[in-house]
C-alpha cells in the first residue's frame, strides 16, 4: 500500500514511471491527430466539397459515423467494467460532473455575447459531449490514478452520451434559443447511425474482439480516419455558407479564452469535490481527468446527425479549441500528479 504525505492510503496499481517513460506517454496522448484535424479544416477551408461532392462526401461522413460507433462498441470490454465498476461513488462524481454541472456552466458562459451566436451554440453543446476514452486513460496512468476506474468512467461516460447528449441537446438548446434542431428524422439519426451500430459492435465483440485486440493502430487509423471525414464534410458545408467571412481572429481568441475559462472551472470543482467525497488520491485523479474532459470523438458524429450540414462547422470550432487546450492543460497536470512523491506504508504482519 502507499500513501501521500499528509494523509490518504491507497492501492498502487502502476510503479512510478521514470521520466522517458512518462514523455513517450505524453507523446503518445498527444499525438499528430490534432495535425490531421487542423489540416483537414484548411483543406475544407480552401477546397470545400459543393454541389455533388458535397453529397457524396456527406454520404462517406455518414458511413464513416456508422463505423466509428460500430468500432466503439466492439472495443468496450465487459470485463474492464466489472474489473473497475466497484467505485460506484466516484462514476456517480464524474457522470454528475459531465452531464449536470458542466451543461450548468455551459448555459452560463453560452451567455457571454463576445463571440458569435453559432460559437455559443457550440460552446454550449460542448458542455454536453460525454468524457473522452483514449486521453483521460492515458492521462490517469501518467499521473498513477486508478486506471481500471477510468476506463469504466470514461466509457460509460461515452456509452450514456450517446443517448443522453441529443436528449440534453433537445432540452437545452431549443429552450435556450441556441438552435432549433432536433427534430424525428434527428432522433432516427442518433437511432440508426450511433445507437445501433454501438450495440451491434458490441454483441458482436466475441467473434471480432480478438480482431480488434490484434490490430488496434489499424482500427485506432480507421477511427481518426472517420472522424476527419466528418470534419471535412462539415466544414466544408459551412465554409460555403461564409463561415470565415464571419469570424473575426478576436472572436477565436475570445473563444479560445472562454474554452481556457471553462477547462480552469471544471478542473477546480472536480478537485474541491473530490475532496468533498473523500475519494482516494487514485480515484480523485479519474474524476478530474474523466470528469474536466469532453470528447472529440463523439462531439464530431453526433453534431452530424443532430444539426443542418451549414451549421455543423461553427457548432464545432469550440469543441475543437477545446480540446486542443484540454490536451496541453491534462498533459502537464499529469506530469505533476505523476511527480509527486509517494510514502510506503509498512502493513502489519498477519498474525499466525
Amino acid at each position: 500500500m502507499l500513501a501521500q504525505p499528509g494523509g490518504g492510503v491507497y492501492p498502487l496499481i502502476f510503479d512510478h514511471y521514470p521520466p522517458e517513460d512518462q514523455m513517450n506517454r505524453l507523446r503518445q496522448a498527444l499525438d499528430p491527430f490534432l495535425l490531421l484535424l487542423i489540416a483537414t479544416v484548411a483543406l475544407a477551408s480552401v477546397l470545400p466539397a459543393r454541389g455533388e461532392g458535397a453529397r457524396v462526401a456527406g454520404a462517406i461522413a455518414d458511413a464513416g459515423i456508422v463505423l466509428l460507433f460500430f468500432l466503439h462498441g466492439a472495443k468496450l470490454s465487459r470485463a474492464a467494467i466489472w474489473s473497475g465498476a466497484r467505485a460506484w461513488k466516484l462514476h456517480l462524481a464524474t457522470l454528475a460532473t459531465t452531464f449536470i454541472a458542466f451543461p450548468i456552466l455551459g448555459l452560463i458562459v453560452g451567455r457571454v455575447g463576445i463571440v458569435p451566436a453559432d460559437m455559443r451554440a457550440g460552446l454550449l453543446f460542448l458542455a454536453l459531449l460525454p468524457s473522452t476514452v483514449q486521453s483521460s486513460i492515458a492521462f490517469t496512468a501518467i499521473a498513477r490514478g486508478n486506471v481500471a476506474a477510468a476506463v469504466v468512467s470514461a466509457s460509460f461516460s461515452n456509452l450514456l452520451g450517446i443517448v443522453l447528449t441529443p436528449l440534453l441537446v433537445a432540452l437545452l438548446m431549443q429552450r435556450s434559443g441556441s438552435a432549433g434542431l432536433v427534430s424525428l428524422s434527428s432522433i432516427e439519426g442518433i437511432v440508426l447511425q450511433l445507437l445501433l451500430p454501438f450495440v451491434a459492435g458490441h454483441l458482436m465483440r466475441p467473434w471480432i474482439g480478438g480482431f480488434i485486440e490484434r490490430h488496434r493502430a489499424m482500427i485506432g487509423r480507421v477511427d481518426r480516419g472517420s472522424i476527419l471525414l466528418v470534419v471535412y464534410a462539415a466544414f466544408s458545408a459551412a465554409v460555403v455558407e461564409g463561415l470565415w467571412s464571419k469570424v473575426s481572429t478576436g472572436e477565436l481568441l475570445a473563444l479560445a479564452a472562454l474554452c481556457m475559462a471553462m477547462l480552469a472551472v471544471v478542473l477546480l470543482f472536480t478537485y474541491a469535490l473530490g475532496r468533498m467525497l473523500g475519494l482516494s488520491r487514485e480515484d480523485a485523479i479519474v474524476l478530474q481527468f474523466c470528469g474536466s474532459k469532453k470528447s472529440l470523438a463523439s462531439g464530431v458524429p453526433i453534431a452530424g446527425v443532430l444539426f443542418p450540414a451549414a451549421a455543423v462547422g461553427p457548432i464545432l470550432l469550440p469543441v475543437m479549441v477545446f480540446h486542443q487546450i484540454q490536451l496541453m492543460a491534462c498533459a502537464l497536470l499529469a506530469r505533476r500528479y505523476g511527480a509527486q512523491p509517494l510514502v510506503e506504508v509498512q502493513q502489519p504482519a498477519a498474525a499466525e
